[in-house]
């Protein structure tokens, strides 16, 4: 098993409310050049969480950072306009938090991050590390 030192949280980039299946972002990565999905988990409008890359894999999700590291997508981050925004509905909320806290039990030494902590972009469009904390 690869050595985790960070769980890094992303969003998916699309309009609130808008449903997004693991399939399609698997297709968009493919798309970038990918080998399939980079996140490792993907986190659904109704909260259901879904399985993308295999965990044993490095993702691709967060350049200079996936050998190390678990990534995982919440469907939104984009107001109606395509603005930045935090769209987690409160099934998502509890299921990330649900999701954190189990894979911090398995990796105790992984620090939480959101993608923009790493890339300047607005993902996941909230402070992951404030509120999931270390």
């Amino acid at each position: 098993m690869r050595r985790i030192d960070k769980i890094i949280i992303h969003c998916s980039a699309t309009p609130a409310g808008r449903n997004v299946t693991v399939a399609e972002i698997d297709r968009w990565h493919r798309e970038r050049g990918f080998n399939g999905i980079g996140y490792h988990y993907v986190i659904m409008l109704d909260g259901t969480v879904c399985k993308g890359r295999d965990i044993a894999i490095a993702g691709a999700h967060c350049k200079g950072h996936n050998a190390h590291s678990i990534g995982i997508c919440y469907v939104g981050g984009c107001d109606a306009r395509m603005q930045p925004a935090d769209t987690r509905t409160p099934a998502q909320k509890h299921a990330l938090s649900r999701l954190v806290a189990e894979l911090s039990g398995r990796y105790p030494d992984a620090t939480i991050h959101g993608h923009r902590e790493f890339a300047a972009k607005a993902c996941p469009c909230f402070d992951a590390a404030k509120e999931y904390g270390n």
